[in-house]
């Protein structure tokens, strides 16, 4: 217990999993929970998955109380509810812990299912509100609260202010919260520039990455203001030194972003967040746990800054900050290991601490901002002979190394194993020697040796606790053990002993860990909707911003909750799917992109903030390679910048 008598807060790490073997690594690694897209209806259609691959995830998870989450937020097209509501069902009996939501058809459709008599007795997931329902207000989170969902993912721009805000309005609400990868230049769910601009809608799990082009920027009148520049290019979050302060101002669960990245990502990543969560927790004793039990061990020491980054930011953590965008490339740039003190004919050596292996990956900036890269195919000393020298390559030019083939090889091995902690007590009790078993659980295992006592010629302690801690390719790890009553005394054949811990460790692994808190989620999540309360401040304040209703039943949802003019997918209205039914209020003019990130304020011309007085004449325009050209517009009132299309 803590000073105020409270049990710690419970804190989860959530990993990203893009298939079984990724998922796994996650857990071993020492990911809390891990989110993963079934084979249909996820946010990243490139990761599908199998139901049998997730359900085995879950059996595998739910040996150290960890958690899978299914992403099924997409929005739903009309013709797809029923396929919807199969896969759903079968999601269901995965035995799998949340779902992640964003079209509102999917929370009626599970309502129905948990009523379903197959259904009884088995244990239903939480209902997660995805990131791409655009939570980014303390009115949608408690409107989301009201309606059932027990978590609510908050958009990636707020800030601590702002997220302490809405903990304070949904203290019961848990708030999932990203912590590290990739930025979306718009907020999540109010991004169509992708299926405007390609047919691929970021909504539907198919973003083509627009925000990623280099684009020229034009003003009015037709005057270039910068050239082929990545101008809604982001770097990367990284928030591994702000965990406590997140945590602190209400989150819930730590989320790493990378469904795409490779396996040396998550191992990489989840092991740096997890070891930090771990020295919060130490320092912090009785205040905060892991949602999860057992200890990683790790053969490498993590470092982020050597795999996939485009460069680090705290984004809007602690408010508008200038340093947030990549201007140069969308690619990754690495670590920086030196510059170029010397070449020679086919050569160079570096000014600099860092040490080379042949396949080594560099890059370089020339005076132009364009990014250039090249494999290292021989290393003598500090002299390194490229496969092609690059003729842009000049003295005194910083480098980078994107490919790190020392730590990439130490990846590719077994890089963790995750245990339990196990007590053992081994003692004489009415004439029978027990074992008793407690992992670090509370799952609880007994064994007894009936056999005649024979006393030793000599105390037998060590070999005792040799034989009961030889825990071998088991799941647990030796924690404290005890002899108590004599025991060390008496002779027991080592074969024995290791009969009675086969027997313990046995007993132990059939028991399930509690996953906890269903019965609290039936009541909430899957209760009648005449028991929800509706946020009437929400609803005028909001109107449900990038709702994306692309189905009757989604329609229907809004409505009953008390949302009247809930928004019609854009996917539906944009002249792509020009004839096709709408559901919800079209709104003319939508905005493309809606983002906090704002072009003006990070080329210095905010004057609302201090910045130059712009020189050019807006609106403002992008425009990239092949032509497509869209407007901004810079919305000081909301301190925002919207995309239009200027087609």
């Amino acid at each position: 217990m803590n000073q105020n008598n409270k049990l710690p807060r419970t804190i989860e790490l959530l990993a990203p999993a893009k298939n079984l073997e990724q998922g796994i690594i996650a857990i071993d690694h020492g990911a809390d929970a891990v989110y993963i897209g079934a084979n249909e209806f996820g946010a990243r259609q490139a990761a599908g998955n199998s139901i049998e691959d997730i359900a085995e995830l879950a059996k595998y998870a739910h040996k150290f109380g960890a958690r899978v989450y299914v992403t099924v937020n997409t929005i739903v097209y009309e013709h797809e509810l029923a396929n919807a509501k199969q896969l759903l069902r079968r999601i269901v009996k995965a035995d799998v812990d949340a779902i992640l939501v964003q079209d509102m058809a999917v929370v009626e459709m599970m309502r129905e299912i948990a009523s379903e008599p197959e259904m009884q007795g088995q244990r239903m997931p939480e209902l997660h509100a995805s990131t791409q329902t655009d939570n980014r207000s303390v009115e949608k989170a408690t409107w989301l609260t009201s309606v059932g969902f027990s978590r609510v993912v908050l958009a990636r721009e707020l800030s601590l202010d702002e997220i302490r805000e809405v903990h304070k309005a949904v203290p019961h609400t848990e708030l999932e919260v990203f912590v590290h990868g990739a930025l979306c230049v718009s907020y999540s769910g109010a991004c169509y520039a992708s299926h405007h601009c390609f047919g691929r809608s970021a909504n539907r799990g198919e973003c083509a990455q627009f925000c990623r082009l280099a684009f020229d920027l034009k003003d009015s009148r037709g005057d270039t203001i910068r050239r082929a520049s990545h101008l809604l290019s982001l770097k990367d979050m990284k928030q591994l030194d702000r965990l406590e302060d997140i945590i602190e101002a209400g989150a819930t669960s730590l989320k790493i972003e990378g469904r795409l990245k490779d396996a040396a990502y998550v191992k990489n990543v989840v092991a740096a967040y997890s070891q930090q969560l771990d020295e919060i927790i130490e320092d912090n004793p009785g205040k905060y746990r892991r949602s999860s039990w057992g200890k990683a061990e790790y053969t490498f020491i993590p470092n982020l800054a050597k795999t996939f980054n485009r460069g680090f930011t705290h984004y809007f953590l602690d408010g508008r900050r200038d340093d947030i965008s990549s201007f140069d490339t969308p690619k990754a740039m690495g670590e920086y290991v030196g510059y170029v003190k010397e070449i020679r004919r086919g050569s160079f050596n570096v000014a600099g601490t860092a040490m080379f292996a042949n396949g080594d990956g560099l890059c370089f900036f020339t005076p132009d901002h364009k990014l250039h890269g090249f494999r290292v195919n021989r290393v003598e000393n500090n002299r390194l002979f490229p496969l092609s020298m690059p003729e842009e390559l000049k003295a005194g030019m910083a480098l980078y190394r994107n490919n790190d083939m020392v730590f990439e090889r130490a990846m590719e091995s077994k890089t963790a194993e995750r245990k339990l902690t196990l007590d053992m007590t081994i003692g004489v009790d009415c004439g029978k020697i027990v074992l008793e078993a407690i992992d670090e659980t509370g799952r609880k295992a007994f064994a007894t040796l009936d056999e005649p006592l024979q006393e030793a010629q000599k105390p037998q302690s060590e070999n005792i606790i040799r034989q009961l801690e030889k825990l071998g390719n088991t799941m647990f790890r030796p924690g404290n053990t005890r002899l108590n009553g004599g025991v060390a005394s008496l002779f027991i054949p080592s074969s024995k002993l290791a009969a009675m811990r086969r027997e313990v460790i046995a007993q132990i692994e059939e028991q399930p860990i509690g996953m906890g808190g269903n019965e609290d989620v039936q009541k909430k999540v899957y209760a009648s909707k005449e028991n929800n309360i509706v946020n009437k401040r929400f609803i005028e304040a909001e109107k449900i911003t990038a709702a994306n209703v692309a189905n009757h039943r989604a329609e229907a949802f809004y409505e009953e909750h008390g949302v009247r003019h809930a928004a019609a997918a854009f996917e539906l209205t944009d002249g792509a799917r020009s004839g096709a039914k709408t559901y919800g209020t079209p709104h003319a003019n939508t905005p493309l992109m809606t983002c906090r990130y704002c072009l003006r304020y990070a080329m210095g011309f905010c004057v609302k903030r201090g910045g130059k007085q712009p020189i050019w004449k807006e609106p403002l325009f992008l425009e990239s390679a092949d032509g497509r050209q869209v407007r901004l517009t810079f919305n000081c009132a909301k301190c925002q910048m919207e995309v239009y299309a200027t087609d």
